[in-house]
């Protein structure tokens, strides 16, 4: 039985290396490995997601049956019981597969489907939120011979989502600087460096059918796959981002949650796209419609968001840095706020300190994406 000074000295592990500003594939790797020896599992699954509409983006997964992965993450996302985006609206973002179904597990849609052929016993859930928005969640599953999850380990890892989510939310931010950046901590680049926003390919369609199989796709298609984070095999031409944001639109389809059914991925050296997910017009046939997700480098106001969120930058903050983005000076910006001048270049100072630039013109180089 694991007590709670070793509960405690696992804690302080997770916040010395949420300290050294790791990645967010350092951070959720070396919180795994730590939880691992605290709380035994036997599987997991941990995406980060969009932190307006909470779709999954760069996941981190070790399941059973990678061959069942649309499957698994459609019935994830129609699944009610432990969904992230009702988890971050509690007190203690954290419950169990048990505890939600009462016992019966066959309430569960995803377990009666396919976690009872893995010999899935119970699942913890967690949700990582905060303020600005959602930043991820993490499923650990048991199967035969290790139980279900206790009280006392939901509360051991609510601590640790406590600690570990300003950490995500900070590595989100880490992702706007471009390679080489030397004044940020740590940082990953992935596909896609040495390339400009505008230089992103042109607009692409994927079409998928109602079990999330891949059946069209237009021209520019295989360039963005090759920019996005590739799925386990045998679905490594498919990125997982793809199958999250249509999962999102049949959870939207089906009313099991209102957020929109699209996301913003990040491509590496401080590029970033948006995926959306709609259904392709029926034209008078009986036939259900293909899903369609559209793949397209961010907007400006849609990167300027997350950039904002993933900062902490204050609502009021916010305003300024929108309205230096329209090309407003600092008097009218005083004006259009009813404050000071003063006031205005004191907000700025701040801005300039959270995100680790000295000028307007950095700021918005970095904000959006047209910095070199």
């Amino acid at each position: 039985m694991t007590t709670g000074r070793s509960w405690n000295r696992s804690l302080e592990s997770i916040r010395l290396l949420v300290d050294t500003g790791p990645d967010h594939h350092a951070l959720r790797a070396g919180v795994l490995s730590e939880l691992g020896r605290i709380i035994p599992f036997s599987a997991f699954v941990w995406p980060l997601s969009d932190p307006v509409t909470g779709t999954g983006i760069s996941p981190m997964a070790r399941i059973p049956h990678p061959e069942d992965l649309p499957q698994l993450i459609r019935l994830k996302y129609l699944m009610e019981t432990g969904r992230w985006t009702t988890l971050a609206r509690r007190a203690v973002p954290v419950t169990t597969l048990l505890k939600e179904t009462g016992g019966d597990l066959t309430q569960s849609l995803v377990w009666e489907s396919l976690m009872k052929r893995y010999g899935v016993t119970d699942v913890l859930y967690a949700g990582l939120a905060d303020k600005y928005g959602y930043w991820g969640w993490l499923d650990l599953w048991r199967t035969a011979g290790q139980g279900s999850f206790t009280a006392e380990e939901v509360r051991f890892l609510a601590s640790i989502v406590s600690a570990v989510t300003p950490a995500l939310r900070r590595s989100v931010a880490r992702q706007f600087f471009p390679a080489g950046h030397t004044s940020s901590p740590k940082e990953e680049h992935p596909k896609g460096s040495g390339r400009l926003q505008a230089d992103l390919p042109e607009q692409a369609v994927l079409t998928l059918d109602e079990d999330m199989a891949v059946v069209g796709g237009t021209s520019s298609v295989d360039e963005w796959l090759g920019l996005l984070q590739a799925g386990p095999r045998p679905f490594h031409t498919v990125p997982a981002e793809v199958l999250n944001v249509a999962a999102q639109l049949l959870a939207l389809e089906a009313g099991v949650d209102g957020h929109p059914a699209w996301s913003r991925v990040h491509l590496g050296s401080g590029q970033w796209a948006i995926l959306r997910a709609s259904r392709m017009g029926s034209a008078g046939s009986e036939a259900t419609p293909p899903l369609a997700v559209t793949i397209q480098a961010c907007p400006p106001e849609a990167r300027l968001d997350i950039f904002a969120r993933s900062f902490g930058i204050t609502p009021r903050q916010r305003e300024l840095l929108e309205l230096a983005a329209a090309g407003v000076d600092t008097a009218a910006m005083a004006t259009a706020l009813g404050i000071s001048a003063y006031t205005v270049q004191d907000q700025f100072k701040q801005i300039f300190d959270a995100c680790g630039v000295h000028s307007r013109a950095a700021l918005l180089a970095l904000a959006l994406g047209t910095a070199p």
